[in-house]
């Protein structure tokens, strides 16, 4: 076994490899770039290197980088993670070089797996079922197109090399496949660095099933069940969860042997992952991931297996701890992917801050797995992922129950997050039953992205009552450090010569005013809000979560304060509104005023018009790449640009002006 190990990685992976390296007794070393230089997989490692500034490309993408950390480190083993250099068949070959050992697998599987073109030939060679597609070397449009005639519409255009999404597009039709090309080869080359593609027919209401495979130096290969990863947006997993429901045991045990054929086919050793569409009782192979997933948690939690600890046995010639009649399952686990995003914006990164990061309680049955803590910055240059909430219990409907319960429990503030929409999946009723596909989030986007409602007055009561003990505390604060600790200039309880003692508190939730006047009571308060008047007493704030009873009823939520704004989480809730001040408003017109602007840094990828340009409303004006995902600003409405201020290859900062625009008379 190894003594020390290099992760060359960041994030929840990072973090995730650290933990067991060091229930293991190995000593880690961290890379990190300018960006990370205060991260949480910097603070845990024993060794931290610095590879670069901070775009990816310049520190995590460097090879050179990384081997020279890992010879002056010592370490004798390099651990990828996921992403990066983890499937990077160069990387893997200059580790051997270096005289440093890959925990991935051989150089020839990651190159036979890594272009899925590829990997289907061999696949088709070794009986693996496939989905009718095209894969081959001729790349062009007129090629492609031909191709897509012969499969047979709708289809699907995918990068070959890579996943998560990237460079994926579904056509329903001839005439968007040009387009659907050319996009999906840029962002293939940004995220890959190969923009070829293949094709393949969309399956209509296909389950997408992946197997855990791993393979020793000895010749054994077993697989450790399936998950199941149907539930997805923009073709990238929000919810896995193993094992797969609704499966017959024989589609399970055939799989599982279609997946060790698949490893045995191209000599693999270490962990991988083969992924399966199924439909109406058949299944097609889809590709092969060289690595550990994103997802292997939940394979985890179901057989009591460390997967990173069999990684690290299987690297240092080590056989398989078990063999396959040995493998046993357990319970079912889920596995939610927490993103800074925002769902209601067609799941737009954010970024910004961590004001607020309260995971729920870990034990047995939770498991959170992140590489951020409370105060972090969510930046541009890298995925949004902040955790992977991982729940397991005996059986699916009470997996379940716990997955509902932790995600009421997750509270974050200070950037948008996608804990809400994972909820709503969580709650629905279809999703309860196992009616799911990978078009489930499509299919119901109403119920799980509802239109926004205002604030409720549950929510504007837990604000005002929170800036109330707040504002008593400062004065509380004020009169210790004064002179005068009794002058009535430190009395906070809202007296009024010739009136009633209270407080007037203005809120703004979007664009929406929602006064609030909180009276003082003998035994409490009385709140007049936009929906009537509510009673509030016995109200405590430890840190900052409030509790109170309002309305008769005993209830407790986190406020959390940053500038004007205020964010209140209650039972899953989140509700964000801003304190009415001149400043704040100023900043909200010079913020919101309808321009073509850049919903984040990135980089212009694509100028679809010129200033004179006559267009209609919803016509493509221009493309940002910001975190690896295309961005196509539309006109608002029918009009004419009459200024382009960037040109492709051009970085441009979160709400600069890209184009200018004039809206046609009415």
């Amino acid at each position: 076994m190894f003594d020390k190990i290099l992760i060359a990685n960041r994030g929840e992976i990072a973090c995730r490899v650290i933990r067991t390296a060091k229930r293991l007794g190995i000593r880690t070393v961290a890379v990190y770039s300018e960006a990370d230089a205060e991260s949480r997989h910097v603070a845990m490692a024993d060794e931290a290197f610095l590879i670069g500034p901070p775009p990816a490309a310049e520190s995590y993408l460097r090879p050179d980088a990384i081997l020279d950390a890992a010879i002056r480190s010592g370490a004798q083993a390099v651990h990828p993670g996921y992403g990066f250099l983890s499937e990077n068949a160069g990387f893997a070959e200059a580790c051997a070089k270096a005289g440093i050992t890959f925990i991935g697998p051989p150089v020839g599987a990651i190159r036979a797996m890594g272009s899925k073109s590829e990997s289907k030939r061999l696949m088709e060679a070794a009986g693996v079922p496939l989905v009718p597609g095209y894969h081959g070397t001729g790349q062009g449009v007129a090629e492609l197109t031909l191709e897509a005639a012969r499969i047979g519409y709708p289809v699907l255009v995918k990068a070959s090399a890579g996943g998560g999404g990237k460079g994926m597009r579904v056509v329903a039709e001839e005439a968007g496949l040009a387009d659907a090309i050319s996009s999906a080869k840029r962002e293939a080359k940004a995220a890959f660095g190969d923009d070829s593609l293949l094709l393949e027919r969309y399956l209509g209401r296909p389950r997408h099933v992946e197997i855990q495979v791993f393979a020793d130096t000895q010749g054994n290969a077993v697989y450790l069940f399936e998950r199941d990863c149907s539930i997805q947006r923009r073709h990238q997993k929000v919810i896995e969860e193993a094992p797969a429901p609704a499966l017959d045991e024989h589609i399970r045990r055939a799989m599982g042997e279609a997946a060790v054929a698949a490893a045995r086919a191209v000599d693999y050793v270490g962990a991988g992952t083969v992924e399966f569409l199924y439909q109406d009782g058949r299944f097609f192979f889809i590709e092969m991931n060289t690595r550990l997933q994103v997802e292997h948690p939940v394979t985890e939690m179901i057989t009591g297996l460390d997967l990173v600890e069999w990684q690290l046995l299987v690297a240092s010639g080590r056989p398989l701890p078990l063999a396959q009649d040995q493998i046993t399952r357990h319970g079912h686990a889920f596995e939610a992917r927490l993103y800074a995003e925002d769902p209601a914006k067609d799941f737009l990164p954010a970024i910004g801050r961590l004001v607020h990061l309260e995971p729920p309680a870990e034990n047995r049955h939770v498991r959170v797995d992140t590489g951020v803590r409370s105060g972090d910055e969510v930046t541009m240059f890298y995925d949004p992922m902040i955790a992977k909430l991982i729940v397991w219990d005996v059986d699916r409907d009470a997996a379940l129950r716990r997955l509902r319960r932790a995600l009421a429990d997750y509270h974050v503030a200070g950037v948008t997050t996608n804990v809400g929409f994972l909820g709503a999946i969580a709650a629905h009723p279809a999703f309860a039953a196992q009616e799911i596909d990978t078009g489930f989030i499509e299919r119901y986007r109403a119920d799980l992205l509802p239109a926004a409602a205002r604030v409720p007055d549950l929510g504007l009561a837990f604000a005002a009552l929170a800036l109330l003990l707040w504002r008593d505390e400062e004065g509380r604060e004020a009169a210790r450090r004064s002179g005068d600790p009794f002058s009535p200039w430190h009395q906070t309880n809202g007296w009024r010569l010739n009136d009633d003692n209270h407080h007037d508190f203005r809120f703004l939730d979007g664009d929406e005013s929602c006064p609030v006047t909180v009276h003082f009571a003998k035994a409490g308060w009385q709140l007049d809000l936009p929906g009537g008047s509510l009673s509030a007493r016995r109200a405590t704030l430890a840190g900052r979560t409030l509790t109170a009873e309002i309305g008769g009823e005993r209830r407790s939520a986190t406020v959390v304060r940053a500038g004007f704004d205020i964010t209140v989480l209650h039972d899953g809730q989140t509700w964000r509104i801003k304190l009415d001040d001149p400043s704040a408003k100023a900043a909200d017109r010079d913020a919101g005023d309808g321009r073509l602007a850049a919903p984040m840094p990135g980089t212009v990828v694509q100028v679809l018009v010129k200033p004179g340009d006559v267009v209609t409303g919803g016509q493509p004006l221009i493309v940002v790449e910001a975190m690896k995902m295309e961005h196509t600003i539309k006109a608002p409405g029918d009009g004419a640009v009459t200024a382009v201020h960037y040109g492709v290859g051009d970085a441009v900062a979160e709400g600069a002006d890209l184009l200018d625009f004039e809206a046609s008379a009415p």
